[in-house]
């Protein structure tokens, strides 16, 4: 029997989220064109080539290759093992460092791992260490870690995915000099694992009933918090009285100081404060914001409150059951569960954001059907889209059909 041809794709955008189409789908990818036309650094990053590790650790019998400029990835996809005995895992936990380079928050790593996870043959155990690990917001766009885990892991739970699945923040940590590494440590267990996830009709908005959030201080007094909150807790109140925001202040994490004279220097890293805010639903949609204080500064306290409270608004404005950063996890499920046909409403504003139209196009090469579209009923003022995707029910091949 030949072998399949692979799925060719350019650019390094969605760079992580092809590499999880290609493995859960079992189809080989190349990916070409990789900035090519920058003059000092072509090719890949220190932090894709950090996830390309990490896939090799979650699976068995995946090949890759990268070229000489490191411009074009060919990557073919093993089997989903988890932290199986023999995978590479020391006590059932792989630890997987990140380089201090690193300019990517670490929901760059765990939104594509967690949606590998329920596929996976063994539950998944990654901790995550190094002088790389910024578990805050970062102004390269990546959420902080306590919006991966209170907006995007309680939405698996629409897919009958909800048992021992757990974030935990061991050390807080923000973007560094030059908003590169943190030195922060976060560990993800996913033990749940399905055969095929459920099939999602999710049409209802619903009302808000509820405001939750996390303010974080790292190395910085904690009086920071208190004053983001009571900014946030300002404007959020006349929308929902059910408002509360934890605090949480913590010492900034020690990483070699690369002295050479003195090889056990530390220094102190990954300074700075932030705020992530959760809005849910009374049909369980989630809504959410995060904003953090910039490594360079600056910026008080109050006005990252205001922003993270604005932004937060803006998004249920936006409509829709489904925020943006949660849209990929949302649709990638649907597409992999059940051959059925499976309904998801959106604001029209995220139906036209390019991401959103370069999912639909790689899920298309993957061998996904299109998608349907049509108004949303109901409102006549409403300007919500409802999707309707056809699961391929390619489902997790080492769990047993029930």
């Amino acid at each position: 029997m030949s072998r399949q041809a692979p799925v060719e794709l350019k650019s390094h955008k969605s760079f992580a989220l092809r590499l999880v189409l290609a493995t859960l789908t079992g189809r080989p990818v190349k990916i070409s064109e990789i900035r090519p036309s920058s003059p000092t650094n072509p090719g890949l990053k220190p932090y894709e080539v950090s996830f390309l590790r990490l896939l090799e650790a979650v699976t068995n019998g995946s090949f890759m290759e990268i070229s000489l400029t490191s411009t074009i990835v060919k990557y073919s996809p093993g089997l989903i093992t988890g932290s199986a005995p023999g995978s590479g895992a020391s006590n059932g936990v792989i630890s997987h460092e990140l380089p201090a380079t690193c300019t990517r928050g670490v929901s760059y790593f765990l939104i594509p791992l967690c949606l590998l996870a329920p596929f996976s043959k063994a539950p998944v155990n990654v901790l995550f260490t190094g002088p790389g690990v910024i578990t805050s917001a970062t102004p390269t766009g990546d959420i902080s870690v306590d919006s991966v885990r209170t907006a995007i892991l309680p939405l698996y739970q629409q897919f009958g995915i909800f048992n021992n699945i757990e974030l935990r923040v061991l050390k807080r940590s923000n973007p560094g000099p030059n908003c590169k590494g943190g030195g922060g440590e976060v560990q993800l267990v996913f033990g749940h694992q399905v055969r095929l996830p459920k099939t999602l009709h999710l049409m209802n908005p619903g009302r808000i009933k509820k405001i939750r959030g996390v303010s974080y201080a790292t190395g910085v007094s904690g009086s920071n918090n208190a004053r983001m909150i009571e900014v946030a807790r300002g404007v959020l109140n006349p929308l929902c009285p059910d408002t509360y925001i934890f605090s949480d202040v913590s010492s900034a994490p020690l990483v070699s100081a690369g002295d050479r004279l003195n090889p056990s220097a530390k220094k102190k890293i990954g300074l700075g404060f932030g705020l992530s805010l959760v809005a849910e639903s009374s049909t369980g949609c989630l809504f959410s914001a995060d904003v953090a204080s910039p490594p360079s500064g600056g910026v008080p306290p109050e006005d990252i409150g205001r922003q993270c409270a604005f932004q937060l608004i803006e998004s249920i404005e936006a409509g829709g059951c489904v925020s943006p950063i949660a849209a990929s996890t949302m649709i990638t499920l649907m597409s992999m569960g059940t051959e059925d046909v499976g309904r998801l409403q959106m604001g029209q504003k995220l139906f036209e954001d390019r991401n959103v139209i370069q999912l639909a196009r790689d899920l298309n090469k993957f061998g996904s059907a299109g998608w349907g579209v049509r108004k949303a009923t109901g409102d006549d003022e409403s300007t919500d889209v409802v999707i309707s995707v056809v699961g391929r029910g390619i489902g997790n091949i080492g769990r047993k059909i029930a």
